[in-house]
C-alpha cells in the first residue's frame, strides 16, 4: 500500500508560457501545476534530480507527495506527466491536492508473476492490460497489482474479476477485462517450392521406377530402331 510520505520540494513560478517552460527544462527544472484544495491552479517548478528521486520510491507514481504551496504543505499525488517523445525525459507534471480521508480513482500498474503451464508447454503468454482503475484512500492504493498466471494452460485467460480481492481497494474497471492470455503458437506454413507439381510428380514417378522420363524416351526409340529392318 501507499503508506510511504515523500517530500517534493516545489516553487511557485510566475513566468508562463511555451518559451518560460524551455528556460526552466534548461535550467533542470520541470515546470507543472497543482490542482484542487479548494483554490485556483498553481504553476509551480521542481528540480528534476527531486522529481527523479521522489517517483523512484518503492511506490512510484502512487506515492503520497507532501507538497509546500505558499507556506502551506499539502499531500498531493502525480496526476498526469508530459514525456519528450526523444529523450524520454519528463517535460510537464501535474499533481491534485487530495483528502487523505475520501477515496480517489487512479491507475494501478499490473505485474505478472508465477510460471503458466501453458507457456512452458510452447503457448504463446500476453499480458493484454497493464495497469487498471482503482478506488481506494490515498493512503491504501497499492503500488501494484500482481496477477498470478500459474495456472493459465494453453487457450486460458486471466480476467480481472479472477483477482483476489484487496482489502480497502475496488476495482474500477470491468470485471471481464483481460489481463493475460496463453494462446495457441501459430503455424507457419512451409511455402511450396517451385517445379513441383505434375511434372514434379511424373519425375518422382519415373525415378520411383528406375528411369528418368527423358530416359524412357531414349529407350522407346531404340526398341523401335531394332524392330524394323531396313529394306533391300
Amino acid at each position: 500500500m501507499a503508506a510511504e510520505r515523500v517530500s517534493l520540494d516545489v516553487h511557485v513560478r510566475e513566468e508562463r508560457g511555451s518559451a518560460a517552460a524551455r528556460r526552466m527544462r534548461k535550467d533542470g527544472l520541470i515546470p507543472g501545476v497543482v490542482y484542487g484544495g479548494g483554490g485556483e491552479p498553481t504553476a509551480i517548478s521542481v528540480a528534476e534530480r527531486e522529481l527523479r528521486k521522489a517517483l523512484t520510491t518503492d511506490h512510484g507514481l502512487n506515492a503520497i507527495l507532501d507538497v509546500k504551496v505558499n507556506g502551506e504543505t499539502r499531500p498531493v499525488i502525480l496526476k498526469e506527466f508530459q514525456r519528450d517523445p526523444i529523450s524520454s525525459r519528463v517535460t510537464h507534471i501535474d499533481l491534485v491536492v487530495v483528502r487523505l480521508d475520501r477515496v480517489i480513482q487512479t491507475a494501478v500498474s499490473v505485474e505478472v508473476v508465477g510460471d503458466s503451464p501453458g507457456a512452458r508447454e510452447g503457448g504463446v503468454l500476453q499480458q493484454v492490460a497493464r495497469e487498471v482503475q482503482v478506488e481506494a484512500l490515498p493512503m491504501e492504493v497499492p503500488d501494484r497489482i500482481e496477477a498470478d498466471i500459474s495456472t493459465l494452460a494453453i487457450g486460458d485467460s486471466l480476467r480481472l474479476g479472477d483477482l483476489p480481492e484487496i482489502e480497502g481497494v475496488r476495482f474500477v474497471d470491468d470485471p471481464e477485462t483481460v489481463i493475460a492470455t496463453v494462446t495457441v503458437p501459430t503455424r507457419v506454413e512451409e511455402p511450396e517450392v517451385e517445379g513441383e507439381g505434375e511434372e514434379g510428380e511424373e519425375g518422382e514417378a519415373a525415378a520411383a521406377e528406375g528411369e528418368t522420363p527423358e530416359a524412357g524416351a531414349e529407350a522407346e526409340g531404340e526398341a523401335s530402331g531394332e524392330a524394323e529392318e531396313p529394306e533391300g
